[in-house]
């Protein structure tokens, strides 16, 4: 397998200028450097900056993939869109970071699975997880709760230490985990959360409201007119000061009083999600083997009741005297042989199978792959 690297970064509130893009072609000579992107693909060697830096000073979307496993995603806001205090509680360790500048919060979410299948070429772009940034700017958490219970999984493998387990609380549970929005499906997919510790984190998590009806002309008009003189002037400011891309959607939200997925304080613990989350999934997996079985045993009854269609099926497969068709009637008679002793007729299928194998017994070919399927 080849060294695969892939980096993808976004300018989303503002383009970058020509001076900046002149800069960014010094961290890469390969890049492609648009306006508002840079992407490179790297199969030896490694990116010249460092991502935290570029993001810090560039970019609001950073997504990285590794063919070693590692996938990561760094999202930049506008600190008036989130504060440090509302997202600090979603932390852990080294998966899931944030950190303030003077003018923007930072997240860094990261999944590390050295164990795992890579796939060259694999869809994995900023375009497929990009609106949880504008989720996360309107106050809806389920993003961040989501990286937490990544690297709570991470956490699981890398430490044993079940007292910590024991005495670490979830961060606040947002509102409609049962029921994510695309983005937020595609980050859970991303950052590999496991499925049955979702479910189980679910639990706890109120329905997500309703989405907002779109307003009429007269509607906006009436609400923005019943703004309070000090908002209405503050909004204008800040319009005037420069383009905000996320006024627009801000200014829909306040005049909507739309409600984002709500909060309810965290109250299990860390060993809690995962003691269920296990138990859910050896439940699954119980289920599943059950089904199985069922299927299983429905489709060996079909079989048993079809036993001399199959017999005739094997024996003209035989006559035709080709490899292919030795092979055939082998898998035939193979599932055969169990759907008979399923059925209670492992007797006659023997004493059947030794006919067979007496009249070609000239067919050395024949015999040694009924030999090697335990047909004897």
């Amino acid at each position: 397998m080849s060294e695969y690297q892939y980096y993808e970064f976004q300018a989303l509130d503002q383009p970058l200028s020509g001076d900046q893009r002149e800069a960014l072609r010094g961290v890469s000579s390969r890049a492609r450097i648009t306006a508002t992107s840079f992407t490179n693909e790297y199969h030896w060697g490694d990116l010249r900056g460092n991502p935290r830096n570029l993001v810090e000073r560039y970019f609001d979307a950073h997504l990285y993939v590794a063919s070693w496993g590692t996938h990561r995603l760094m999202l930049r806001l506008p600190l008036q869109r989130l504060a440090l205090p509302s997202v600090q509680p979603y932390g852990l360790g080294h998966h899931v970071e944030t950190w303030a500048t003077r003018t923007h919060l930072l997240l860094d979410l990261t999944s590390e699975d050295e164990g795992g299948d890579w796939v060259e070429g694999a869809d994995d772009s900023l375009a497929e997880v990009i609106g949880v940034r504008e989720e996360l700017a309107t106050g809806d958490m389920r993003p961040l709760y989501l990286a937490w219970l990544s690297a709570l999984s991470a956490w699981e493998a890398e430490d044993d230490d079940e007292e910590e387990y024991r005495s670490a609380l979830e961060p606040p549970v947002p509102a409609g985990l049962g029921e994510l929005t695309a983005p937020q499906s595609a980050l859970a997919d991303f950052l590999r959360v496991d499925t049955d510790l979702l479910a189980v984190a679910a639990r706890s998590s109120t329905a997500a409201p309703e989405p907002a009806a779109g307003l009429t002309r007269k509607e906006l008009a009436r609400l923005v007119s019943a703004l309070p003189d000090k908002e209405k002037d503050a909004l204008l400011l800040r319009l005037a000061l420069g383009p905000e891309p996320h006024l627009h959607s801000e200014l829909l939200h306040r005049l909507r009083e739309t409600s984002t997925p709500a909060t309810a304080p965290g109250h299990r613990t860390a060993a809690q999600l995962l003691d269920a989350a296990h138990t859910r999934r050896a439940e699954r997996r119980g289920h599943a083997e059950r089904d199985r079985l069922r299927a299983r045993a429905t489709r060996l009854t079909a079989l048993a009741a079809e036993a001399d269609v199959i017999w005739n099926q094997a024996e003209a497969h035989i006559a035709s005297k080709k490899t292919s068709a030795y092979e055939a009637a082998v898998a035939l008679l193979h599932d055969l042989r169990d759907a008979c002793a399923h059925a209670g007729h492992g007797v006659d299928f023997q004493q059947r199978l030794g006919l067979l194998r007496d009249t070609y017994r000239g067919r050395p070919g024949l015999i040694r792959r009924l030999d090697s399927h335990g047909l004897r």
